[in-house]
């Protein structure tokens, strides 16, 4: 027996460890002396399991519509309630045209990051020069990210419109997510020229909007009422980078540039040391703890929480608030018909 000034616990299902200090990030603005949530992975008959199917099939109950699922999860849990957290991946712009798709829309225990993944969100423009900061301990601006990110979303805002447009219809195979991605890779990164890879990627992009409008000559309304859409969704012309593939972003495109610029910067805070010391052993001295203090810039990137203000996370935030007030009232009108 639960004594009914207990706190509450809420355990949050992720997909994978990264997962795991994401989403504390968020729900732990929302713990008080009231309720708490422990962030956890999958486990089902003692097994661990990952990724989003995994989170979900934890969630008690077996119906797949809305009152009826919530009810049973309700008669089901012990003590706790149990929510999934998960990435959005491309199901929250398909809008329920799959199934996995109309759960993550449907179900009020489902909460997702909106924009592709996590790694969409860590690599949030307006935080990487903090990140590069924090690993460098150097704090020269050589790089607008917020720029470079945004003319790199303007690049592949078209040809991105029209890969959505194909995941909607049934013949998504014949432009996948792996032919994208291959389509906006910018290559490697140079810091004398670093919109070089960008003009790559604008070439790229045309090309292959000229063969898609050759072999598909009549998409042109379907292929403005999804840029219509997508623009409702939150997806612009500016952002896009936040909606294409969590993993090719971080690992293809941000990390290879950021790790460029925290050479160059670690460089140059390495020769200020070099001039400013006054002797061989002050010179060892101020290297050595200067390297001792420097970080993998992955490693930051993955703990940075400069996404707290993204619009992506704003909604995450909406959606949590609003389900607690919800449970909360549920659990007001419990306890004031057991009295």
């Amino acid at each position: 027996m639960t004594s009914k000034n207990a706190r509450r616990k809420i355990v949050a299902y992720v997909e994978s460890y990264d997962d795991v200090f994401f989403w504390r990030s968020i729900l732990s603005s929302f713990e008080t002396s009231k309720l708490y949530f422990e962030v956890m992975l999958p486990t089902k008959k003692n097994k661990l399991e990952r990724g989003k199917k995994a989170v979900i099939s934890n969630l008690p109950g077996d119906e797949r519509n809305g009152n009826a699922r919530i009810m049973n999860m309700m008669k089901n849990k012990v003590g706790n309630d149990m929510i999934a957290c998960v990435d959005a991946d491309y199901d929250y712009l398909l809008q329920g045209i799959t199934p996995v798709s109309k759960e993550l829309l449907e179900n009020k225990f489902i909460f997702h990051t909106y924009a592709y993944a996590i790694e969409n969100l860590q690599c949030y423009a307006q935080g990487l020069h903090d990140v590069t900061v924090a690993a460098t301990l150097n704090d020269h601006s050589v790089i607008d990210y917020v720029d470079y990110l945004t003319q790199y979303s303007e690049a592949i805002f078209p040809l991105f419109v029209w890969n959505i447009m194909f995941y909607r219809s049934t013949h998504y195979a014949n432009f996948t997510i792996s032919d994208f991605n291959k389509i906006i890779e910018t290559g490697s990164f140079n810091m004398q020229r670093p919109y070089e890879g960008i003009q790559r990627v604008r070439k790229k992009v045309g090309r292959k909007i000229e063969q898609l409008q050759r072999e598909y000559p009549d998409a042109k309304d379907n292929y403005l009422k999804t840029k219509a859409e997508l623009k409702e969704l939150g997806v612009t012309a500016q952002t896009t980078y936040l909606y294409i593939q969590g993993h090719h972003l971080f690992d293809g495109i941000v990390v290879p540039m950021l790790s460029k610029v925290c050479d160059y910067l670690i460089r140059e805070r390495e020769r200020e040391i070099y001039h400013q010391a006054k002797h061989n052993t002050q010179l060892r001295n101020e290297l050595s703890c200067y390297t001792h203090s420097l970080v993998d810039i992955g490693q930051m990137l993955k703990k940075s929480q400069s996404y707290a203000f993204a619009a992506p996370v704003q909604k995450i935030r909406a959606d949590i608030e609003a389900f607690l007030n919800e449970t909360s009232k549920q659990t007001d009108t419990k306890n004031t018909k057991d009295d």
